[in-house]
């Protein structure tokens, strides 16, 4: 399944007046406003993010999993959805692939595809939370911080086994996820676990090429529910130092407890240089990978805002990997990274028109609820214009889900694949 630009342009012809003349009044108002709407939508159209592999199938809980027609069976079908996806939004050219659910059979033929549909390879994941039918030895009692040294080394070999096929593909950077942890106290030593956790990173690190970059990131529970070995971000960023000026703490907005102010810690990490990475979802209890700005928009926007700040004063912090981590256990998973990615991008959209001097300013003077009043301005603000002129410019669909569905994609994936197919994965 592969989508051809002359599709999109007649696609666009029926929403084009439309759109242009909306851009054309918020243009107009926001210029008046001295915002530079050319810039703002020239850094829309270059923002990607990462689509992950296994997402473009159905995903599930720990009940079960109801598979969804048409889903891609291997990772040149994924590679294609993800195609579809950046043919559609422009906004989706890179790839995230887990190891060893998504083992290219013939790095260079994968190589080659992803380059025909204008696809990146951005980090590579390891797995070290799940043992394989073949697995020598077993992740049971923890990977990388277990008390037997034969695992620890295990998980390591698995880390660096996928740094190596990462550099065949052309990717730079590894994302090391731990599910190592204990369900009772007195299960683990906490400074043993901890301290072992450290050796390996540091094992791993010294098989990262120097242009490469190691995302550590963490979780505060499940599947180990008393405790979990790098359970906070300040635990990732003290092994990312360990490790070197290449590692770096990855957030998952998912992976925090209840009600944390997720924004503050963007803006400590890229003020210490420290944040290496973002992957998206939204939740209303815990890691519930639900869609992208579905439950909390407001709580988006607040991130975007200190990441905006930061990508303009922290010099010091290098260029974000963005990806989307979501499960998709009702949806068509195409279609709710469809939705994802527009929440991105409005969400990114609204901090760009932040008035950083006017807030500044309100800050200097302890006028609180005019900083309240500005960013909510910015928030309110309806920028669905902007983001589908971006879309326009980069030769994507004005309105993606619509003409996804319009195009009968779907339709057309199990035509193609049958209704029984089942991505590997989640």
């Amino acid at each position: 399944m592969k989508i051809d630009k002359e599709q999109l342009s007649d696609y666009n012809k029926q929403f084009q007046v439309d759109s242009s003349e909306y851009y054309s009044f918020l243009a107009n108002k926001l210029s008046g406003e001295n915002v530079d709407v050319e810039g703002v939508v020239a850094k829309l159209t270059d923002f990607q993010v990462a689509i992950p592999s296994w997402a473009l199938g159905a995903g599930g809980t720990r009940f079960g999993r109801f598979s969804y027609t048409g889903e891609p069976a291997n990772l040149s079908q994924k590679l294609e959805d993800i195609g579809v996806l950046h043919a559609l939004t422009g906004s989706a050219g890179a790839v995230s692939l887990h190891i060893p659910w998504d083992i290219p059979q013939d790095p260079q033929a994968i190589k080659e595809l992803a380059k025909s549909l204008d696809i990146k390879f951005d980090a590579m994941n390891s797995n070290t939370f799940q043992d394989q039918p073949d697995a020598r030895k077993t992740y049971k009692h923890g990977s990388l911080s277990a008390i037997k040294e034969d695992a620890r080394a295990y998980a390591v070999e698995h880390n660096k086994e996928v740094i190596k096929i990462g550099r065949e593909l052309g990717s730079k950077s590894l994302t090391v996820w731990l599910a190592d942890g204990a369900n009772f106290p007195g299960q683990s030593n906490f400074q043993t676990a901890l301290t072992q956790t450290e050796k390996s990173l540091k094992e791993i690190y010294k098989d990262l090429p120097q242009d490469w970059r190691m995302f550590i990131e963490y979780k505060p529970y499940e599947p180990n529910f008393y405790s979990t070995v790098i359970q906070d971000w300040g635990t990732s960023f003290t092994l990312a130092n360990a490790c070197g000026d290449r590692a770096f703490t990855l957030v998952d907005l998912g992976h925090h407890l209840p009600n944390t102010n997720i924004e503050q810690i963007v803006a400590t990490l890229m003020l210490k240089g420290k944040l290496g990475g973002f992957h998206f979802n939204d939740s209303k209890y815990g890691d519930d990978d639900l869609t992208v700005g579905s439950i909390k928009p407001y709580a988006l926007f607040l991130i975007f805002n200190e990441l905006v700040y930061g990508m303009k004063n922290n010099p010091q912090n290098p260029d974000l990997a963005w990806m989307i981590d979501a499960s998709h256990n009702t949806k068509d998973p195409l279609e709710d990274l469809l939705q994802s990615l527009d929440a991105i991008l409005i969400a990114y959209a609204q901090a760009l028109l932040v008035d950083r001097k006017a807030l500044s300013e309100a800050q200097q003077q302890n006028d609180v609820t005019r900083c309240q009043e500005i960013l909510q301005e910015a928030y309110r603000s309806d920028v669905r214009p902007l983001v589908q002129q971006a879309r326009f410019k980069a030769g994507a669909a004005i309105n993606p889900l619509q003409a996804y569905r319009e195009l009968k994609i779907r339709e057309n994936l199990v035509k193609e694949r049958g209704e029984k197919t089942r991505a590997t994965g989640l």
